[in-house]
């Protein structure tokens, strides 16, 4: 299985929006180097969400897009929240993530959630640990291995 990447997305410290970026450099066992949920410390290093999953939501009226969410990674092209924990992805030519979770509990609202009664995050982004690091930049691709 392959897809794309359509946007990378960072931020310097958490509850902050992300903003764009051309090409990023992840750590392994880290995530994204000047991005504030990189850590060694956890299992969510380095988020992903799918463009089909932000035209949900745009579908929905909402004035959204790549990046809008949080995700550090947009992707197109794969189910996200299909792949099983434990499935590894090659994106670009070097850096491999392992998936390590699917959706998350939002503690608080986003103002996505309070605008259209709901959010896809949290159902369809995932998680990944990073195996191997590198470079990553925007139109990368990201072959899943095993399917």
């Amino acid at each position: 299985m392959k897809g794309s990447v359509i946007s990378i997305n960072i931020s310097e410290k958490k509850g902050m929006r992300k903003k764009p970026v051309e090409e990023i450099t992840v750590k392994e066992n880290f995530g994204i180097e000047g991005d504030a949920h990189a850590s060694s410390e956890w299992h969510r290093q380095v988020s992903l969400l799918a463009l089909e999953s932000v035209k949900k939501m745009q579908a929905m009226g909402l004035d959204v897009k790549a990046g809008d969410f949080a995700e550090n990674i947009t992707t197109e092209g794969i189910d996200l929240p299909a792949l099983p924990i434990g499935t590894t992805m090659r994106i670009g030519d070097d850096v491999v993530g392992e998936v390590s979770q699917i959706g998350k509990e939002c503690h608080t609202r986003c103002a996505i959630y309070y605008q259209a009664g709901d959010c896809v995050m949290p159902k369809e982004g995932i998680f990944i640990k990073i195996l191997h690091g590198g470079q990553i930049k925007k139109g990368d691709t990201i072959e899943v291995n095993g399917l």
